[in-house]
């Protein structure tokens, strides 16, 4: 499989600073949104790096310090859960995917964004469905991004001790569902995705 196939059509298009943007943290019902910005140098193949999804925690961690040492440039951004009340889960993660991209040290020319859509960059950029599994850039953002945010949720598992952020990192788990039902909302729920398990608690099911 050719990992750099879209980085190079880029290069070859006059793009010199191409940048692959993921997130991590949409489905979760609490916690922010986390994306990742990722440049590398060109022609740049990181030994293990593949869609987050299809590797290991550990692994994950491992392949965190290489990205960050090997990328020409890298950059985190967040949406916080107020906005992601706000402005809903799918703004929210366009929002983070932008402020990752404005917040590369070096800045980017052309940004290729993993899904089907793309946040409002002043730069030319394209979506690609499932990129984290095709694009050696995204797959090092999907990398950073989930990392991240992990992380942060093992923070937030010291702060909230009842709930088991620091396995289920805020998805909707079984344990997670039935501690929100014994020991109420924290502040960092996102209680526009609480609302389909209170309506099942008030029904009785």
């Amino acid at each position: 499989m050719d990992w750099l196939q879209y980085e190079e059509k880029a290069f070859e298009k006059g793009f010199v600073n191409i940048c692959g943007v993921d997130e991590a943290g949409r489905g979760p019902l609490a916690g922010p949104v986390c994306a990742a910005a990722v440049i590398l140098p060109k022609g740049k193949i990181i030994e293990g790096v593949n869609d987050s999804k299809k590797l290991s925690e550990k692994k994950r961690e491992q392949l965190f310090d290489v990205i960050k040492e090997q990328a020409a440039a890298y950059s985190i951004g967040w949406a916080s859960v107020e906005e992601i009340e706000e402005i809903n889960i799918l703004n929210a993660a366009m929002l983070a995917m932008k402020r990752a991209v404005e917040g590369l040290p070096i800045t980017a020319d052309f940004a290729y964004i993993d899904g089907n859509k793309t946040p409002d960059l002043d730069i030319p950029c394209e979506a690609i469905v499932k990129g984290d599994a095709n694009s050696m850039s995204i797959a090092a953002a999907s990398i950073l991004a989930k990392v991240s945010r992990d992380r942060l949720m093992i923070e937030y598992a010291k702060q909230y001790p009842d709930y088991g952020f620091e396995k289920h990192k805020g998805y909707g788990t079984k344990v997670h569902n039935e501690a929100i039902l014994k020991y109420g909302v924290t502040p960092i729920h996102r209680m526009s995705f609480l609302k389909k398990l209170f309506e099942k608690q008030k029904n009785g099911n």
